[in-house]
């Protein structure tokens, strides 16, 4: 068996295959980001789901694309994960970035985009990954991100900055109780999806022009960081994969028009397209 991974910070969709490479079946996880969750939960996680457990010792290929996975570090710990897990298995961990240039442009050249738990970007010249500076996280970058965002809103909230249609609104859905607040920003082991929760807010009060002003503003700082230093004009495509990017899709073209660029394809879940890769590797 093979198994192929889209691993966020959020949740990792897993598509399980047989040795001809045809779809048997799917299952999700919580998040396996190694970068901010430790290797004991890491394990856990997986062994939490009985369709993993019961195929475990007949998977023979691991191909695992995820968030946090673009240093050796970070990579080595979650093979030691897989590779205590998926015993008779061969062992792929690559970052997410590499899973969106195989489910976007293929080989060809363009810059790719991420826009989920976290967010990222690169150029792909046909060959070669290249970026445009290394990703430092949510604490201090993650431009347009679900974090990101959640960030914000907690922040306005709290400093009463959010209208008062939106912050009722916000109180009524969330528990914000101040320990409690702390305690998922400081005391858990995934911040990051804690802080993504919040963004979900959005997609329902996307007609508010206090959250459109705010997705936009953050829309342009990620082609502020992100994009634009790569330098490109409108000719080079550009592909965007994640929900935020799927669910804002209307205010994100705009943001690029007005940096003279184009959006060539926005992919929420890129995991279907990834499957279709490695079948076309046969």
């Amino acid at each position: 068996m093979i198994l192929i991974a889209d691993g966020g910070s959020t949740k990792v969709d897993w598509v399980i295959l047989d040795s001809s490479r045809n779809e048997i079946s799917r299952v999700k996880t919580l998040g396996l980001n190694p970068s901010v969750i430790e290797k004991k939960e890491l394990i856990n996680i997986i062994l939490d789901v009985n369709q993993l457990i019961e195929i475990k010792n007949n998977v023979n290929e691991v191909h695992f694309y995820g968030a946090g996975c673009g240093t050796p570090k970070p990579i080595q710990i979650l093979k030691e994960v897989m590779e205590s897990v998926f015993v008779n298995a061969d062992i792929n961990i690559s970052e997410d970035m590499l899973g969106a240039v195989y489910a976007s442009s293929r080989k060809k050249p363009a810059i790719i985009c991420i826009l989920g738990t976290g967010s990222n970007s690169c150029y792909f010249d046909g060959f070669k990954i290249k970026s445009s500076t290394p990703s430092l996280g949510y604490t201090i970058m993650d431009e347009a991100s679900g974090n990101y965002f959640g960030k914000i809103l907690l922040k306005d909230f709290f400093y009463k900055k959010m209208p008062d249609n939106i912050s009722k609104s916000f109180n009524n859905e969330f528990n914000l109780d101040i320990d409690t607040v702390k305690r998922n920003l400081y005391r858990e082991p995934n911040p990051t999806m804690y802080l993504a929760s919040f963004a979900k807010f959005m997609f329902n009060h996307k007609e508010s022009k206090y959250i459109q002003e705010i997705i936009k503003n953050g829309f342009q700082e990620f082609f502020k960081y992100r994009v634009l230093p790569f330098d490109k004009d409108k000719n080079t495509p550009i592909y965007f994969i994640g929900s935020i990017a799927f669910y804002f899709k209307d205010i994100l073209e705009q943001v690029a028009l007005d940096n003279n660029l184009i959006i060539a394809d926005v992919i929420q879940r890129p995991i279907d397209r990834l499957v279709e890769y490695h079948q076309s590797l046969t």
